[in-house]
């Protein structure tokens, strides 16, 4: 890169406020001001794998990449970073997930350490923890992240956090100062931030402590059947309770940069203190919004109400994904299918667009960050909202039979020449059968939109056999403004004698012809589909044949 180049791309650096910059601005000044500040950078996220991963987790793996390469461009790659994937697969089963099988075999195992209680989904996995830890390391692996994963039980067991545990005894008093006033009179009476497992039972047991001796290094309880017993507060014997674990931990691995969703920003300074508490140092924080499912609740892995990874992988593609993770991370959005095509065709838009730009609307364009400065290039000609419509219109149940259409629209395309194409020829199809098929609901048309239709037919029989989509779309607007139901004069440079048309007259298409409320402009539909093709399906729906085929069709508007 020539020296000219080097600065247009520092000053570049300088301008650009797309949040990841933002958030590893505000890393860069910590790590100023704290001694040996060239040392290794601690990324971390945090996984509870009391149910199968959902796309919250993901998220979280995903957003912090983007600080973390942002980080890195920033400083010239100077300052070392790591990232580490946390599993607090320690705690204990709390509730029985309501998405695994045969439920009430994991009744025995409530409040075991959920690397203590069996795998229900069968496989080599040695426990329930095994198995979720496995299936969220399976898809960051697939999706190239660059992470080292921890086990809680791991770190915990193998002497990790012995250290900081240690000091958490001999600070117990200033902890308790700590947890105590955010509690209710009832808890205080009971609480303690540690929680040992039973030796008889191997139950998290959250009893109150007899005896805490910081110079032995061991605590006192009452076991569950009443005996007093005194354990060792290492060697994985006993965990903190999940607030000073969380301090803890960044105390003991020198985190310094954690993001967390928005039902953690209440606790946030708690965390700080303990870890302060215990000789660290607070690590940087973001906190997201939380996703929502259709019914606008919160995401719940033990639940299952969200959309899982490889459901969302099913449609569409992984930038599809990790662009709905860029987008707003402190807007709350709901996160279920319908979002899935907008997700696609905003990726494809961002990516076709990148090539063309320059400096800092580069540097904050999504598709930077989602490919860590390194985009791929290639443009796909036909959006995933067209070959959905597609789909619609041919009644295809497979891709090969859009390659038809594509490649008679397209000179010279295949699936070779257009591999992201094909992708999204596969996800269009599956998509379509799964979630739109079950939906649509063509209706018969009234007198007046018959009459548009015919006409629409007439004008396309005229149209050139070349005619290009957006000379198609001047077809459908001309056909439209000559009905007075559909002319808008309040549109912008329209005039008495050539109005405008109103999406009223594109709304009827889609709804009689495709079954649909709306969809992409129509004449890109036409110049894909084909003009004879599209008048044929017009006069399928003038005989009533779409209608037919739809049992629960509505009847015509009045």
């Amino acid at each position: 890169m020539s020296e000219a180049a080097v600065d247009s791309m520092l000053a570049a650096l300088g301008e650009a406020r797309a949040w990841p910059f933002e958030e590893a601005r505000r890393l860069i000044k910590r790590i100023e001001k704290r001694k040996g500040g060239n040392e290794t950078v601690l990324f971390e996220t945090g996984y509870g794998p009391s149910g199968l991963p959902h796309i919250g987790t993901f998220g979280e793996v995903a957003r912090t990449t983007m600080v973390r390469h942002a980080f890195e461009v920033l400083t010239g790659g100077k300052i070392k970073t790591r990232l580490l994937c946390f599993s607090d697969d320690m705690d204990g089963m709390r509730k029985i997930p309501e998405n695994v099988p045969d439920r009430a075999a994991l009744e025995p195992y409530m409040q075991m350490p959920l690397t203590s209680v069996p795998n229900p989904f069968g496989g080599n996995y040695k426990s329930f923890g095994d198995h979720n830890n496995a299936m969220l390391r399976r898809f960051l692996d697939t999706f190239g992240f660059d992470y080292e994963f921890a086990s809680a039980t791991d770190y915990y067991k193998s002497g990790r956090f012995d250290e900081v545990l240690l000091r958490a005894v001999e600070r117990y008093d200033d902890i308790m100062a700590v947890m105590l006033p955010t509690l209710g009179a009832e808890r205080q009476e009971t609480y303690s931030p540690f929680l040992p497992i039973s030796p008889t039972s191997g139950r998290v047991l959250y009893v109150p402590m007899k005896k805490v001796d910081a110079k032995a290094g061991t605590i006192t309880f009452a076991d569950e059947d009443g005996t007093d017993v005194t354990l060792p507060v290492t060697g994985g014997r006993v965990k903190l309770q999940w607030k000073p674990d969380f301090g803890m931990r960044w105390a003991a691995l020198g985190v310094d940069f954690e993001m967390f969703g928005k039902d953690h920003q209440t606790n946030a300074p708690i965390y700080d203190k303990i870890c302060e508490i215990l000789g660290g140092v607070a690590p940087e924080h973001y906190v997201y919004e939380l996703f929502l499912d259709e019914n606008g609740e919160k995401i719940s892995k033990s639940k299952g109400n969200g959309l899982t990874i490889d459901e969302w992988l099913t449609y569409a593609s992984p930038e599809s994904l990790a662009l709905f993770m860029f987008q707003k991370p402190r807007a709350a959005k709901k996160l279920y299918f319908d979002v899935i095509p907008r997700a696609v065709d905003e990726y494809l838009q961002l990516l076709a667009a990148y090539p063309r730009q320059e400096g800092k609307v580069r540097l904050d364009n999504a598709v930077w960050h989602i490919h860590a400065g390194m985009p791929p290039v290639g443009e796909v000609p036909i959006t995933f909202a067209l070959l959905l419509n597609l789909v619609a219109a041919s009644n295809a149940e497979d891709k090969s039979v859009l390659w038809g259409f594509i490649k008679r629209h397209i000179p010279n395309a295949s699936p070779e020449a257009f591999p992201l194409l094909d992708q999204l020829a596969g996800y269009a199809v599956r998509y379509y059968a799964d979630f739109i098929k079950t939906k649509k609901r063509h209706r018969a048309p009234d007198d007046v939109e018959r009459a548009a239709l015919e006409a629409l037919s007439e004008a396309l029989a005229k149209a050139p056999r070349g005619a290009t989509a957006e000379e198609l779309q001047t077809v459908l607007y001309d056909v439209g403004r000559t009905v007075p139901r559909y002319q808008d004069f309040a549109a912008k440079g329209a005039t008495p004698e050539r109005p405008g048309v109103s999406n009223a007259w594109f709304n009827s298409i889609y709804e009689i012809l495709l079954g649909e409320s709306k969809g992409p402009r129509f004449g890109s539909f036409i110049a894909l589909y084909g003009i004879d093709e599209t008048r044929a399906l017009i006069a399928a729906a003038l005989r009533g044949d779409l209608v037919a085929a739809d049992p629960k069709a509505a009847a015509p508007q009045a």
